[in-house]
């Protein structure tokens, strides 16, 4: 477990340092600004604020990203909304299904290394940091669902609950650290203060 969150660790700086590195070499791709509106909206429903925000969106409809590299790599990912630094910033649609939509992320780093994950909410400082593709999750509150890589339909509301789950699905969590060891369980509901902390 410590080798596999030491390697998730080094896996976000290498993703980082690769993906914000190339930046001298890249040129933005937002359209200008449309005339007489307020700072900020683009056309297609699309809406940038802070650096680099929204920095590759190509066909990407109704996104909303402010902040720091928020939604930077959106492409034709649509009606994400990621405010916070770097908040949803590597979801991107790579196929012509839905994959990579309606995502909402708040906070610093909440959802940073999504790619294709749809129909997720999560609101707190690092929320569903390692979600890749899993869909449906809602993670509220700092570390909720921080490892989560394809699990669907879960549920953590608390501080660091679900926090190491990866591919368990359709587990609900309520309360700090509740079921926070939860690997790949299936349909657990823990509710309370590190409630099921230890059920993996």
């Amino acid at each position: 477990m410590k080798n596999r969150s030491l390697l998730k660790i080094f896996t976000t700086i290498l993703s980082v340092f690769v993906c914000f590195g190339v930046l001298p070499k890249m040129q933005a791709l937002l359209p200008p600004e449309i005339p007489g509106n307020p700072d900020g909206c683009y056309p297609a429903f699309n809406t940038a604020e802070g650096c680099h925000a929204l920095f590759n969106v190509t066909g990407g409809i109704g996104d909303t990203g402010v902040g720091w590299f928020s939604l930077f790599i959106a492409g034709d990912a649509r009606f994400n909304t990621g405010v916070g630094a770097a908040a949803l910033a590597l979801t991107t649609r790579t196929g012509a299904g839905t994959d990579g939509d309606s995502n909402t992320a708040v906070g610093t780093a909440a959802m940073i290394l999504n790619t294709s994950g749809t129909e997720n909410t999560a609101l707190g400082i690092n929320a569903l940091v390692f979600n890749d593709s899993g869909s449906d999750n809602n993670a509220v509150g700092v570390f909720a669902l921080f490892n989560n890589d394809d699990g669907d339909f879960n549920n953590a509301v608390g501080r660091r609950a679900l926090f190491s789950n990866t591919t368990g699905s359709s587990n609900n969590a309520f309360g700090d650290f509740a079921l926070s060891e939860n690997v790949d369980g299936f349909g657990n509901v823990a509710i309370g203060h590190d409630a099921m902390d230890t059920n993996t």
